[in-house]
């Protein structure tokens, strides 16, 4: 099956497309916060590669099309944000305290959890930037030296894992105002987060396309200090 995969430019990605397909249309069917298409791809993704034996490499190699397609992707996003630029003007200060104040905490939890755990700071790189989008999270992975595979990985775990909560944490802790949401939506879980959040409405979708965008430079920043720290050789 690799030599297939091997010889065929586009298998890989026609296979994610149609896992992906396949996730919307159960997610659609049931529309529970679980079914998410992107967790549901993912997963159908993974087994079929275990079942017919094809290692990520050669898959990889076979999808990389697709890869191509995030930072337009990502552009794209804003759109909504430019629709409501009014809302931006009115709570400038606001928005920027608190997305410095999400992406420092992020820096700072993935320290601390680096150090309890005895990670190497090759890891302690790669988990860095977990919570920007992919396209700018491989380019900070790389430079500060973590591996970029694993921070994609990372990155994805990230942004479903938030997409699947980020309804049931806002109710938990009353963030009802449109604003907050979407800016935790966009700071914690970048794009994937910003999917959910335009699901939830036009205001908190702008906000959550802010945020990557802001979190983004913040983090592009931040990452090469926080991986200077003099706790690991």
């Amino acid at each position: 099956m690799n030599e297939m995969f091997l010889q065929s430019s586009f298998f890989g990605c026609t296979l994610s497309l149609g896992c992906y397909w396949v996730g919307t249309k159960i997610a659609k069917r049931f529309p529970y916060t679980v079914c998410n298409p992107l967790l549901i791809a993912s997963a159908l993704v993974i087994g079929t590669l275990c079942l017919l034996g094809i290692d990520f490499q050669t898959y990889d190699q076979s999808a990389g099309f697709l890869t191509w397609l995030l930072t337009p992707a990502t552009v794209c996003l804003a759109v909504p944000m430019y629709r409501k630029v009014s809302v931006l003007k009115k709570n400038i200060w606001a928005i920027l305290g608190s997305l410095a104040a999400g992406c420092a905490a992020g820096a700072v939890s993935v320290l601390g959890l680096c150090l309890v755990f005895h990670t190497s700071k090759e890891i302690y790189a790669s988990l860095l930037p977990k919570s920007i989008t992919t396209a700018i999270a491989m380019g900070v992975s790389k430079e500060i030296g973590g591996i970029s595979t694993l921070t994609v990985g990372v990155v994805v775990f990230t942004g479903l894992l938030g997409a699947v909560l980020a309804k049931t944490v806002c109710r938990v802790f009353r963030i009802t105002h449109p604003v907050a949401v979407g800016l935790a939506c966009g700071n914690a879980a970048h794009a994937i987060g910003t999917s959910k959040a335009l699901e939830i409405g036009e205001v908190e979708g702008a906000m959550s396309s802010l945020a990557i965008v802001v979190a983004g430079i913040f983090t592009v920043v931040l990452a090469p200090l926080m991986a200077m720290l003099p706790f690991w050789p």
